[in-house]
């Protein structure tokens, strides 16, 4: 039976594939991508949007951890309402609105893209950090302390590893959310694959749309299977048969 299933899944598999590269080809956008004066842009801006949603990333982890961090400690767990309220304005106003935020303070270019992405993905990563770290069971914490563990030890070798899966989780939500909002960046001059995207829609030419919203999919599915791989590195492995 599983055999059958197999087969019947590669079939339509294969179907999807043939299907995709008929529909590609008729709507030129095969003829695109070879094209020797349309590929080397296609190359600039997905460069351009890759840049962009690394260096947001980097600074929305850095930030979102470290301010998930901050909330579990004893000194500052009375502000963690208040913490992660300040942190989801974020994300409250669309996303087209904090873009055009940043753009007034910083004007136009990848700078102000980054600011308003950085900000647009902190809020996962900061509230997995704080929901990771606060399910520990206190029991693991209390039998480290008593083991002589100083705050730092506890919180790398004890608190992370235990909240590490929800934290990756919150990694790879704000990752997706990143990735297609960074199209937007276009409309403020930062470049990106948003500029194929909205000058198909602009020109009403399927192929120049498809040629940036397809590599957006695809940039989404592959940092979630990504995401999947840091899983397997990051958590430990008595973890994960634990869970299992």
């Amino acid at each position: 039976m599983i055999r059958i299933l197999f087969k019947v899944n590669r079939f339509f598999l294969i179907m999807v594939i043939f299907g995709a590269g008929v529909a590609a080809q008729r709507t030129g956008l095969i003829d695109y991508f070879f094209d020797p004066f349309e590929y080397p842009i296609f190359i600039k801006l997905l460069g351009q949007h890759l840049y962009l949603v690394g260096c947001s990333m980097a600074i929305a982890t850095v930030t979102g951890l470290s301010v998930g961090i901050l909330l579990t400690r004893p000194r500052f767990k009375r502000y963690a309402g208040v913490g992660m309220y300040i942190v989801s304005l974020g994300q409250t106003v669309p996303s087209l609105a904090v873009i055009a935020l940043a753009m007034s303070f910083l004007g136009i270019g990848a700078r102000s893209a980054i600011l308003a992405l950085s900000l647009y993905s902190i809020l996962p990563i900061a509230r997995n950090t704080l929901a990771g770290i606060v399910a520990v069971p206190p029991a693991l914490i209390d039998a480290a302390r008593g083991m002589g563990m100083p705050p730092g030890r506890l919180l790398l070798e004890v608190e992370l590893p235990n909240a590490m899966k929800v934290i990756i989780t919150g990694f790879r939500v704000a990752l997706i959310i990143n990735i297609g909002t960074a199209a937007l960046a276009f409309l403020i001059g930062a470049g990106g694959l948003g500029d194929l995207i909205f000058s198909g829609i602009s020109l009403m030419q399927t192929d120049k749309l498809l040629a940036g919203a397809i590599p957006v999919t695809l940039m989404a599915l592959i940092g979630d299977f990504l995401c999947e791989l840091l899983g397997l590195w990051l958590i430990p492995q008595g973890l994960r048969l634990e869970k299992q």
